[in-house]
């Protein structure tokens, strides 16, 4: 049976990371896969993570099932992390699952099995994994104009026009902040557009929020959504605990849908409990117990909050010293965007050639989208990274 299946066509990141493993170099560069790096080059376990564990061994009674809904205290601190001080807080409901990936496969089923014909529109360029995850549920997906790859800036008049001809059947999929892969984000200014079309036109906006506290900070990088549901009735929500507590093999997220009032929230919880038990029954205890414990252990929330902003402070720093050491190399503010763009990636620029030359020549793996792990970069290997761009003629 099985020798009727096709060639599959290899994941674009996951192979990417694969071949780097096995590339003999000392010199070669991860900048593909995202996952946040210190400067020896090490995804560090946070300390609050660790503590919250120690906790765990010591305190857990037990490792019975979880439930549908996953781990309900995990649940509530999530919403509240994502919701506090928001009138949607009370009309919100979430679900842990395995990931956000998870999450957005869930809210996808939601959505065929309540709306089949339903259009999901996702940003070009986009998350690798939100067209797959919307088509395998069997939902049409396009595309709406995002970038400009001249300015590596946000392409708003294209973005807002195709906005304005969204409709009742359209669902809107956007970052909450730190797009993947570009690293432009929207002003609030759009998000207050987006909410206002959302009302008068009628299309759901689903946001994901994969990297709250990468951008400009855990409350800050929130005011685009919290701002959105507030003025939407129906808002869909997926986060991850992957980067804000490095908890990536942990597979931790969570599906937040908003909706008029509880009692609606609550029917589409009970749907979703349907489609949980479906496909994956219940999610990992592990990584939301550790969440939970940190959220609601005001010390140990200090402490991860102290953590998250050290991370920060080392991105933004990457990105200031990528921008000023290409400007004293070439005398040229030609890689400014590196400092303007927001949260771990960039998309460079690069084309097919200069990617494969900087593999094959340099040891340094880039995505074909030619988008750069900033957050995966250490401080001394800058100036081998310029030169090597500077090499290939970026």
């Amino acid at each position: 049976m099985f020798e009727l299946l096709s060639e599959p066509r290899k994941d674009p990141i996951l192979s990417l990371s694969a071949a780097y493993k096995d590339d003999p170099r000392t010199n070669k560069l991860d900048l593909g896969i995202g996952v946040y790096r210190n400067n020896d080059g090490i995804t560090p376990v946070m300390a609050a993570v660790k503590a919250a564990e120690q906790y765990l061994l010591e305190n857990q009674p037990s490792k019975a099932y979880v439930g549908l809904a996953g781990d309900e205290i995990f649940n509530e601190a999530i919403t509240h992390l994502l919701l506090a001080g928001t009138e949607a807080e009370h009309r919100a409901i979430a679900l842990q699952t395995p990931g956000a990936s998870g999450a957005l496969r869930m809210l996808a089923d939601l959505i065929r099995q309540t709306k089949p014909d339903t259009t999901v529109w996702i940003s070009d360029p986009g998350y690798v994994n939100h067209r797959p995850i919307m088509e395998a549920a069997g939902l049409k997906v396009r595309s709406y104009p995002y970038f400009d790859p001249n300015t590596k800036t946000l392409n708003e008049a294209a973005m807002l026009a195709q906005f304005a001809q969204l409709g009742p059947d359209d669902i809107l999929l956007l970052h909450g902040c730190c797009h993947n892969p570009t690293g432009v984000d929207l002003e609030f200014s759009h998000w207050q557009q987006i909410a206002s079309m959302s009302q008068k036109q009628g299309f759901l906006p689903f946001i994901d929020i994969a990297y709250q506290g990468f951008g400009d900070g855990l409350e800050q990088d929130l005011k685009g959504l919290q701002h959105v549901v507030d003025q939407v009735e129906e808002v869909l929500i997926t986060t991850s605990c992957s980067k804000n507590f490095g908890l990536y093999r942990e597979r931790t997220g969570a599906a937040v849908l908003v909706a008029k009032d509880k009692q609606t929230a609550s029917k589409a919880r009970s749907r979703m409990f349907e489609i949980v038990r479906a496909n994956y029954t219940m999610p990992p205890d592990h990584g939301s117990a550790i969440v939970a414990h940190i959220l609601t252990t005001p010390e140990l929330k200090q402490q991860w909050l102290q953590e998250l902003n050290t991370m920060l402070t080392r991105i933004k720093g990457l990105r200031t010293s990528l921008r000023t050491q290409f400007q004293a190399k070439t005398g040229e503010d030609r890689f400014a965007f590196f400092e303007h763009h927001k949260g771990m990636f960039s998309v460079t620029g690069l084309s097919t050639e200069q990617i494969n030359r900087l593999r094959e020549e340099f040891g340094i793996y880039i995505v074909g989208d030619s988008r750069v792990n900033v957050a995966g970069m250490q401080e001394q290997a800058i100036p081998y990274l310029i030169d090597s761009f500077l090499a290939v003629g970026a």
